[in-house]
Order: structure tokens, then sequence, then C-alpha cells
């Protein structure tokens, strides 16, 4: 298997909206996540980050969709990046507003930290949420 394949997997996987259940594979046991965004203030599993962004997609953006831009790999680091753009509108109940129909193209980064078994044990996602939240009405 090549190195980081399970970076990408699990890249494709929570961006799909797979939830947990899709990405738990690609993933090592306590893996940890951080953001310095609000949204995203309290996950601090990447479990719980997979779940929010499954349960976001689903049920308050639905319809949306992501672009991957770039990736690379550091194998001296075991660090893999992810440069994207995530699509939504917000036409689902959820939120903390009642739906606006206004729509968000918002670029983010994922900085995954591997093991030697190429799992995910450390997520950090880079994002100017205010951005996103303005676009779409909620601030």
């Amino acid at each position: 298997m090549p190195a980081f394949a399970n970076a990408t997997k699990f890249f494709n996987a929570c961006e799909g909206l797979q939830g947990w259940e899709g990405c738990r594979q690609y993933v090592a046991p306590n893996a940890r996540s951080s953001a310095q965004c609000e949204p995203l203030a309290g996950i601090d599993t990447v479990q719980a980050y997979a779940e929010w962004m499954a349960g976001l997609g689903k049920a308050v953006l639905p319809g949306c969709r992501y672009e991957l831009h770039a990736s690379a790999c550091d194998e001296a680091t075991h660090t893999a990046l992810f440069f994207a753009t995530f699509t939504g509108r917000h036409t689902g109940d959820g939120g903390p507003v009642t739906p606006t129909g206004k729509q968000t193209s918002t670029h983010y980064v994922y900085a995954l930290t591997l093991d030697r078994d190429d799992l995910v044990v450390n997520m950090v996602k880079i994002w100017i949420a205010p951005w996103a939240l303005k676009e779409l009405g909620w601030a």
C-alpha cells in the first residue's frame, strides 16, 4: 500500500459525509482533532469531527460538495496535507438559524498526522470559519 493511502481514504470518507462508520478504519484509537475556530471549539476527537461533518452536510447543507485542489505528504513527520474548497447551501433544518438559502464556498486544510501503521492519530483543521458563517447568513 502506498504511503499515506489511509490519509487520502480518510479525507475522502470524511468529506464524503460517511461519518465515523466510513472513517473509523483509517483512524487509530483515541485520535485527536483540533481547530482554532468557533464551530469546532468543543470537538477534540477525530470521531466527533467525522460525525459533526456528516451531520452538517446531510442535514443542514444537503447537497454540499468539496473540491480537492492539492495534497502533499511529508514522510519525515508522517504528515499529510489536503487543501480543498467546501461548497454548501443552507437549505436544511438545523444550524444556528432557520434555513437562509445562502451559500458558502470556503477554503480549508486538513493536516493529518499518521502513525507507523498509516492510521490517523491527529487531525488539525485550518479553516477561517467566520467567512463561511457570514456567507451563510449565520453571523
